[in-house]
């Protein structure tokens, strides 16, 4: 393994797990930003000397970046990447575009991925490791009572009830249950912090986006005849980035879940900020009734996984992490339009 020479404070090393990933690269951009050493993984080297030119673009240089090639299910190479780290960004995660046929493709690399990396980090003395988990992990597998309620940290997926959930909401409850149960039960020192994000959009950095930028992509490539009733909690990847740095070194973030969302959004009030910005675009404006949008879900696979909002509104309190760790994240118009400016910028759409 390459390494980086471990110096003072301000060059403490962190491992960044899935750094050619949508949001793993922007954590390690203001990583380098702040000064940190990083040590990013991505499962093809191929993919090393790209993910470096995209990081570079906005990092003066990469002399405190070192890529190294890792699969999740691989034991030793989490031992040999978590020597001498001080703390770890576990964002890798599989998240599909479309559900697959078996969830086992899913949750057993989540799971057992996080569980390599915790054990790792523990044996190798890491600080802290931030797992990036999703709020699929607190409001899904719930009953018409249950939905009535605000949702926080505090809060659960039921990842048994199989009518209100999805593989990909069932992969994160289980995968991030795994770690609480590793720390509860593991005897060194080391911290865990969950991060658990809503749907992640802002500035797109490559052709290989994120999966959130595909609810903007598909209201301004004139796809979409209409909107479905759906609405999610939103938040910029700048913002998760700035929150999963700033739960890793503050003290009270120390074995804590963080709800990040800047406030929920509908389909029709994201298609209403881009039709105002966009006015020459094909932008739908009518909602469908619930039964075409499950119809249309048999032609289009990139609909199953939001089946189960339909018509339906999560509500969840998201104070924690503002009143705790002064977490300020940008607004969700700004997250909306800078993923619509970026998807024209990288040529996914034109």
């Amino acid at each position: 393994m390459a390494t980086l020479k471990k110096k003072k404070m301000k060059d403490e090393i962190v491992l960044v797990t899935g750094i050619t990933g949508f949001l793993g690269a922007h954590t390690a951009i203001q990583l380098l930003r702040k000064g940190y050493k990083v040590v990013g993984t991505l499962r093809n080297m191929e993919r090393g000397e790209p993910t470096k030119k995209m990081i570079g673009k906005f990092v003066p240089d990469l002399k405190n970046l070192v890529l190294e090639e890792a699969d999740l299910n691989d034991n030793q190479i989490w031992n040999d990447l978590t020597n001498g780290i001080d703390y770890v960004q576990h964002i890798a995660s599989p998240f599909p575009r479309e559900l697959p046929k078996n969830e086992k493709d899913l949750i057993h690399p989540a799971k057992e991925g996080t569980l390599n990396i915790l054990r790792a980090a523990s044996k190798n003395k890491v600080k802290r490791v931030v797992l990036t988990s999703s709020l699929a992990a607190i409001v899904y597998g719930k009953n018409t009572r249950e939905l009535k309620k605000v949702f926080d940290e505090s809060d659960w997926t039921d990842e048994t009830n199989r009518k209100d959930s999805t593989p990909y909401f069932r992969s994160k409850t289980i995968a991030e249950k795994s770690a609480w149960d590793f720390i509860a039960n593991n005897n060194s020192e080391m911290e865990l912090t969950a991060i658990l994000p809503g749907a992640i959009l802002g500035p797109v950095l490559e052709q290989d986006f994120g999966t959130s930028a595909n609810m903007v992509i598909k209201l301004l490539d004139g796809s979409s005849p209409a909107l479905p009733k759906i609405g999610f909690d939103i938040v910029d990847v700048r913002s998760v980035a700035d929150l999963l740095i700033k739960a890793m070194k503050h003290p009270r973030a120390a074995n804590e879940r963080y709800i990040a969302s800047a406030g929920y959004m509908t389909f029709k009030e994201i298609a209403q900020i881009l039709k105002r910005y966009y006015p020459d675009r094909k932008i739908p404006s009518s909602e469908l009734p619930n039964f075409a949008v499950q119809l249309f879900s048999n032609f289009d696979q990139s609909l199953k996984p939001i089946l189960v909002d339909l018509g339906i509104k999560r509500k969840v309190n998201n104070s924690k992490a503002y009143k705790d760790l002064q977490w300020e994240p940008l607004s969700n118009q700004e997250a909306v339009l800078s993923c619509a400016r970026s998807i024209f910028e990288t040529g996914i759409l034109k």
